[in-house]
């Protein structure tokens, strides 16, 4: 028998990043349990964070490259794919087009460090601007609304709930993400206590969540009117006088015209719009002015809608008039210890943040953030002409699945010239790839949260170390997408990895650090010559942040090395107010109105009027499936019950009986854009005239590998979305409060 030993990880399938203790007998994990003295989580665990050791263990995990060769896929070696991927690549560079390539980033590239920090190396290889990310799928209106704002994409106020008196959600489920754009592990703990302590937890929802049963306050919402709703709490106070805007008064821009702005959209105005009685947005209003301690927060209902950046605005918005932004108990900006752009740079101002920098080749939308939508994908590949897409490059991304119709998008990526996928799995989207080259299981890879710390309810920093060592040979994902890297540039497949970062690395020292001089790039670079990749970035970033040891000049401070002696992480304290220090905007106040989001309240005004539709579909979350390829883990997939799988179309009992349905009975829903067939799941927490069905399945699809969810594959809710339809300020898709029809269908 093997000898047991123990370590402890950072759990890196969701935004609650909890610290988990491994069990480990010989090169397998036989348990896995909440870390107790972890700083951060304190033993919380939820069910994704015992599958870690179904991922590692996975039988379908690629774990060596593949080529396609007459259609069908082939093992080869890792000297054989990157020739592979020179010699397609080739021809394509020849012909002196940088944006004939394009490369998507999916939502694991923001759970693992050597994705996260070198994928910006590989679109520097290639030249292209044709970057696509799951972004706009989920949170880039949140990110657009708080950088014009803030001036920072990051620059995210985040509910402090373990001190406020009444925290309103919206269009947000914690008790089964655990927070999203809000890294908040445990959050029924938290709400238990805020509960206990006399405060109180309001959800307003299309769906009466987990979030909404633990709450025991609950409003139901019409999908996608948000914005009216919201609207009409910012006129509400304004016209009772209760704009209180406590200690950031004399950070604000905007004022006046934001009170001029919103005059129109009394409460009176716009419940026949939400759905919600306008003296019920009055007494919220009021409760949310009145209480001394409050918050409100706003998560992905608010984003994937044709109004998400004005929703998540006003969100913000709302915090600012009731005076609880920069207030404890109210909405705080993180203080993360490395990587976070609104620690470094002169404080209280910077150079904000702009769009538009350029536009798509085909629909012209606007690039945000730096990256394109990623429903205008298809169309830049189906498209001819100059800076058309014809090889693409896809890490850690399943877009088949995840962007809005996905049917389209697999007839474009059969047109591309060349693909090649960074991923552990042949699934719906890489099946389509020449090249598969697979990353490391998440335990053989050190962990650090780059994003998630400047998201978090409590400062803090904490790093992992690999639990086990790689197979021979097999690179770490920082190292393959360095390699194509050297590929795109020209630097052939056979330059010395560790020297080409090296000469990366000391490029991007000598311009941060030039304003410092020549002795002090020397100082750092000399202070990290022992660490090489992420281990290197981590510790820069770390010593230079705001609890670093500054290289020697704050003995006392954060290192790598310190966490590394720290399996419990360091706690670095509760939020705390920053205003005015961590504002990034050229003013250095708080833009209340910013121009682009007034001038999209004209879009508002004409939607005011238009009737709500009969039946609209929305998203859901499960605890248990937060993407794609976790449908493919045998702990995450028990418990169904009598369905199918969890991919269930909710539905109100009066909703099924009108469409003569049944609970457990199959159905056809169909939209414009498509229709997939559908399992029932009849209950009464659904708002009438709306229906649920989760994301990320479809595993049904020829070509992949994935036995345990294709066995069970569910219904691709993404089918039915226009890809052209977009909120227009953040590209984002709308994948909420579209309209659908339902017909009864025959079982398979």
């Amino acid at each position: 028998m093997a000898e047991s030993r123990t370590a402890h990880r950072i759990c890196p399938f969701c935004e609650a990043c909890c610290g988990l203790t491994l069990t480990i007998e010989g090169s397998h994990v036989t348990a896995v349990r909440g870390h107790d003295e972890d700083v951060f989580s304190a033993g919380y665990i939820c069910p994704k964070g015992v599958a870690i050791k179904d991922l590692h263990d996975d039988p379908d995990r690629l774990r060596t490259p593949l080529i396609k060769r007459n259609g069908q896929f082939v093992e080869a070696t890792w000297d054989e794919a990157y020739a592979e991927i020179e010699r397609r690549m080739a021809p394509l560079q020849a012909a002196g087009d940088a944006d004939a390539f394009a490369i998507t980033l999916g939502n694991p590239v923001a759970h693992k460090i050597g994705l996260l920090l070198y994928g910006s190396r590989l679109a520097k290889g290639l030249g292209t601007r044709n970057i696509f990310s799951a972004s706009t799928l989920d949170q880039m209106p949140k990110q657009l609304s708080c950088g014009l704002m803030f001036g920072h994409w990051l620059s995210v106020p985040l509910p402090d709930i373990e001190r406020t008196e009444l925290m309103v959600i919206l269009g947000g489920n914690p008790m089964a993400s655990n927070g999203s754009m809000w890294t908040v592990p445990d959050f029924r703990g938290k709400a238990k206590a805020l509960k206990a302590r006399g405060g109180r937890l309001v959800v307003i929802d299309p769906r009466r969540s987990e979030t909404a049963e633990l709450a025991g306050e609950h409003l139901f919402i019409r999908p996608g009117s948000d914005v009216f709703f919201l609207l009409g709490i910012v006129q509400a106070l304004f016209s009772e006088q209760r704009v209180r805007l406590g200690s950031v008064a004399d950070h604000i821009a905007g004022l006046a015209e934001l009170e001029a702005a919103v005059i129109e959209f009394s409460p009176e105005s716009v419940a026949h719009r939400c759905g919600i009685d306008a003296q019920a947005i009055r007494q919220l209003a009021r409760d949310l002015a009145n209480t001394p301690r409050a918050v409100l927060y706003g998560r992905i209902g608010t984003c994937t809608q044709t109004f998400g950046t004005l929703a998540s605005w006003l969100v913000d918005v709302i915090n600012i008039l009731t005076g609880h932004l920069d207030q404890e108990g109210g909405a705080l900006f993180a203080k993360a210890a490395a990587f976070a752009s609104n620690t470094f740079g002169k404080p209280g101002s910077g150079r904000g943040v702009s769009t538009g920098r350029r536009y798509a080749r085909v629909s012209g939308a606007p690039e945000v953030f730096g990256e394109l939508p990623i429903g205008c994908l298809a169309e830049e590949i189906e498209t001819p002409g100059s800076g058309q897409v014809r090889a693409l490059f896809t890490v850690a991304s399943n877009p088949v699945l995840s962007a809005p119709n996905g049917p389209r998008l697999t007839r474009a990526l059969k047109t591309l010239d060349f693909m090649v996928s960074v991923d552990i799995y042949l699934n719906e989207t890489t099946r389509h790839a020449d090249v598969i080259l697979p990353g490391r299981s998440p335990l053989e890879d050190a962990h650090y949260d780059v994003a998630f710390p400047q998201l978090s309810f409590r400062n803090h920093a904490r790093y992992s170390p690999r639990v086990f060592e790689p197979m021979p040979g097999q690179p770490g994902e920082w190292e393959i997408l360095l390699r194509l890297a050297a590929i795109a540039s020209g630097r052939g497949t056979t330059v010395d990895l560790r020297a080409y970062e090296d000469e990366l690395f000391a490029q991007d020292m000598a311009q941060q650090l030039a304003p410092l001089g020549e002795a002090a790039v020397r100082h750092v670079t000399s202070a990290l010559a022992g660490r090489c990749g992420p281990d290197r970035l981590i510790d820069y970033a770390l010593r230079a942040g705001p609890y670093g040891d500054q290289f020697g000049r704050r003995p006392e401070g954060l290192s790598l090395a310190k966490l590394e002696q720290t399996p419990s992480g360091i706690d670095l304290g509760p939020l705390a107010p920053r205003i005015p220090e961590a504002l990034r905007t050229p003013s250095g106040k708080i833009e209340l109105t910013p121009p682009i989001l007034v001038a999209d309240l004209a879009r508002v005004r004409a939607a005011l009027a238009e009737p709500a539709p009969d039946l609209v579909i929305i998203g859901r979350r499960s605890v248990r499936s937060n993407n794609s390829w976790m449908h493919n883990l045998h702990t995450l997939a028990k418990g169904q019950g009598r369905y199918e799988s969890r991919c269930t179309l909710l539905i109100h009992p009066d909703d099924a009986a009108r469409h003569g349905l049944a609970d457990a009975g199959m159905a056809r829903i169909s939209s414009g854009t498509g229709d997939v067939i559908v399992q029932l799941e009849v209950s009464d927490e659904m708002m009438r005239g709306v229906v649920s069905l989760p994301h990320g399945w479809g595993h049904d699809l020829p070509g992949t590998r994935l036995s345990l969810a294709s066995r069970r594959p569910g219904a691709n809710l993404n089918a039915l979305f226009d890809e052209n339809a977009r909120d227009p300020l953040s590209g984002t898709s709308v994948l909420s409060g579209v309209a659908v029809r339902l017909e009864p269908a025959a079982l398979n």
